[in-house]
């Protein structure tokens, strides 16, 4: 077992573990601690308990000590100068003419550096904005873009629902929402409605996608045949999720009526749990047959390289047999390789054949019929 507290820096932001040692620190309370950045000060929100080896990260960083009251002195002077930064950089960056939003400041608490957040559309090059900063600050420069969501959860606001925004209050980390979660929960498939501050769609929409999932799985769909208490048949028109009750047309001897009933008093076939990981296996499976129709023609031009790299590999492994063999051995096997048995049968020694090509080629010049070879003859 380790000992570990849990402290935050921002607000709703990340929560990072730390090595106590013998201080016995209560949740609430400030600590001064050693991190990748250098020395900062966090809030306790993990007061010191034990957990398992395994579920922390290791080597753990030590608490250097608790915050006194001149660490809180030091902290409040560090976010007022944060405030002054932001101005001096918001007019740098109208100077340097950069297409990008300022969106925060941040020192660290040994004011070895600060770092500047800001958001763009694209990349930025702000290498002389880093230069002219470092002449004002006369510290380490690092400015860090971030996207939508994250310059959200710095800034806070009032959602749709009128309470503060969940990323800015409580989330520490974001969960992937998708328009599947909406459709699951009968929403509107409007933008404006489930959109959030920052323009995504709206994380508490994950909040109760698995309580949806759940009741959705236990009504028929619409549309599907079911069995009445009375043992007649009708036909599903709509569905409460909540309510947990059916609305079902009936056929009457005049036309249809419609009735409600709970889905506890009905029959139907049950409906299997959706099962994510099917599901995304088969969105991974849809994505690759789409590439692999738009890699088509490549293919056809690679299929030309691999023939001759598959002709290269089988040479040099031809090559790299001869050099285990013999000089001699591996003239006659090349050969074998290079002619079938019938001509290497009737073949002429090689001398002979280069002094007959010679005497050919002698009297080619000078105009007469040349010689007849062996093979032509037992032809």
């Amino acid at each position: 077992m380790t000992k570990i507290i849990g402290v935050r820096f921002r607000t709703a932001g990340k929560v990072y573990y730390f090595d106590p040692k013998n201080m016995e620190i209560k949740r609430g309370q400030h600590v001064i601690v050693e991190t990748a950045r250098g020395t900062e000060y966090g809030h306790v929100v993990v007061g010191t308990k034990e957990v398992a080896r395994e579920e922390v990260v290791q080597p753990l960083k030590p608490v250097l000590r608790i915050a006194t009251a001149e660490d809180d002195e030091h902290a409040k002077r560090n976010r007022e100068k944060e405030r002054e930064a932001m101005a001096i950089c918001q007019k740098k960056i109208l100077k340097h003419n950069l297409d990008m939003k300022l969106i925060d400041a941040e020192y660290t608490f040994d004011n070895n550096k600060i770092l500047f957040y800001f958001t763009a559309d694209g990349r930025i090059d702000f290498r002389e904005l880093v230069k002219d900063l470092a002449v004002v600050f006369k510290m380490r420069i690092e400015l860090r873009q971030i996207g939508v969501r994250d310059e959200t959860k710095i800034l806070g606001g009032v959602g749709i629902c009128g309470r503060p925004l969940c990323c800015h209050t409580y989330l520490s980390e974001f969960a992937p929402v998708s328009i599947k979660m909406a459709k699951e929960q009968n929403l509107s498939l409007n933008p404006t409605k489930i959109s959030g501050v920052c323009g995504r769609l709206m994380c508490c929409l994950k909040n109760e996608e698995d309580t949806y999932e759940y009741l959705n799985s236990r009504l028929p769909d619409v549309g599907e045949t079911v069995t009445l208490p009375d043992g007649d048949q009708g036909e599903v028109h709509s569905v409460n999720v909540l309510r947990q009750t059916v609305k079902v047309l009936i056929e009457v001897d005049d036309g249809k009526e419609m009735s409600e009933y709970p889905v506890s008093e009905l029959k139907f076939k049950p409906k299997k749990r959706k099962n994510n990981n099917k599901d995304n296996d088969r969105e991974i499976k849809e994505s690759r047959e789409i590439c692999d129709s738009e890699a088509e023609p490549k293919e056809r031009k690679r299929e030309g390289r691999e023939n001759c790299d598959n002709e290269r590999v089988s040479k040099e492994h031809r090559e790299n047999r001869d050099n285990e063999r013999g000089p001699k051995e591996r003239r006659e096997n090349r050969d074998n390789e290079r002619e079938p048995k019938e001509r290497r049968d009737r073949r002429e020694p090689r001398e002979r054949r280069d002094n007959r090509e010679h005497r050919n080629n002698r009297r080619h010049n000078r105009g007469e019929k040349p010689e007849v070879t062996r093979e032509r003859e037992s032809e």
